[in-house]
């Protein structure tokens, strides 16, 4: 069976579509997320086309996908904290006369430090979460989470709190696609200039990993 590859009809297909073409394609399918870099560079490799192509293509197109998210979630949550400083902002400069409130029959007491009167503050929404994220149960009644993206989250938090930004990066893909990861972080308050340095060393090194995987597997297969 030597010279076996059973890629090749995929291969042929490929070679169909110029080649100036198909690294647009890697580059689109590496923006997927759960494709991303190393998925898309991986079956580029295995599609036929060059493995520095492929992964270049796969990682850029990737590279691009998570800093529109780290930009947008950015700018999200830099919307909500100056309306929530604004509210406070506002509470805190109301006349105390107009914060009065009921405090029993034909009576008022101002709202005020001690009173125990006013409404409740409201809940911090969970950071990690991501902007605008509606408050998701943390699981059954025991702890654990109960959704895919829950469970990758509760994974991501423990590394940044156990390995900081750069190992929750390095080792998110294995929790969450880079997209949801970078979206993580910078709910969690992490600056988005280091979230984009660090996933984008995370992207290069996992696309790498993949990319001369599939390419050491199609040249052992080929050469059986």
């Amino acid at each position: 069976m030597a010279g076996f590859n059973p890629y090749e009809d995929l291969q042929d297909l490929v070679a169909q579509v110029p080649e100036l073409v198909q690294p647009l394609i890697v580059a689109f399918a590496g923006a997927i997320p759960y494709i991303e870099g190393e998925g898309s560079a991986a079956l580029g490799v295995l599609a036929g086309i060059n493995p520095v192509v492929a992964g270049v293509s796969g990682a850029a197109g990737n590279i691009i996908a998570v800093v529109l998210v780290v930009l947008l979630s950015s700018r999200a949550r830099g919307a909500v904290q100056a309306r929530r400083a604004r509210k406070v902002a506002a509470d805190a400069g109301a006349p105390v006369a107009a914060r009065a409130v009921p405090a029993g029959a034909g009576t008022t007491v101002a709202a005020g430090p001690g009173t125990g009167a006013g409404p409740r503050p409201e809940a911090e929404p969970d950071a990690t979460a991501g902007p605008g994220a509606e408050p998701q149960p943390d699981g059954d009644g025991d702890g654990e989470p109960t959704t895919r993206k829950a469970k990758g989250q509760k994974r991501l938090r423990c590394w940044l709190v156990r390995f900081g930004v750069p190992g929750a990066s390095l080792l998110g893909p294995l929790a969450l696609p880079t997209h949801l990861t970078a979206a993580t972080l910078v709910a969690s308050g992490v600056s988005k200039n280091w979230v984009i340095l660090w996933q984008v060393i995370a992207i290069v090194a996992w696309t790498t990993v993949l990319t001369l995987a599939a390419a050491g597997f199609i040249t052992a297969i080929t050469a059986a």
